[in-house]
Formats: C-alpha cells, structure tokens, sequence
C-alpha cells in the first residue's frame, strides 16, 4: 500500500463524509437562522421554538435524501472493499 493510496482513500472518506453530513447541516442552519430571526422580531424566546422545527426539519431532510446519503456511503464501503480484495 503506498502513501498515495491512502491519501486517495483518505480523500475520498472526507468528500464522502461532507456530501453526507452537509445537506442535514445545511438544512438545519437554515431553520436555526429563520427561527433566530423569527424570535427576534417577535421578542418570544420559547426554548423549544428553536428545537422543534429543527428536528422536523432534519427528519424530514434525511427521509427525502436517505437514500442519495445511503448510496454514498455504501459506493465508498465498496471501494474499500475492493480495495482489500486487491491487496490479498
């Protein structure tokens, strides 16, 4: 295994890890600022008006794109796979 193999795998792992993680992330930065906002021009500051819909937007976020995150994850795993197969 030479040293630009594993920086290839390790890049790829940390591409994989942001196109899975960003969209919940992004989603949930989005609903945090609109929300932030909301409290701030209505002077309401429920704690539980922020969790809320953060946690319905979230779910909601990773039914619709469960899959796309689920097919990521599982062409890396099978790169790797076929990675170790190769090295046998």
């Amino acid at each position: 295994m030479t040293q630009t193999l594993v920086l290839t795998i390790i890049r790829k792992a940390l591409l994989t890890i942001l196109t899975v993680a960003s969209p919940v992330l992004i989603v949930a930065l989005v609903v945090g600022l609109i929300i932030s906002i909301l409290q701030a021009t209505t002077q309401i500051q429920e704690q539980t008006l922020s969790f809320v819909p953060k946690i319905v937007a979230v779910f909601l976020t990773l039914i619709l794109l469960g899959n796309f995150m689920l097919n990521k994850l599982l062409s890396l795993t099978k790169d790797l796979y076929g990675l170790i197969e190769n090295l046998i």
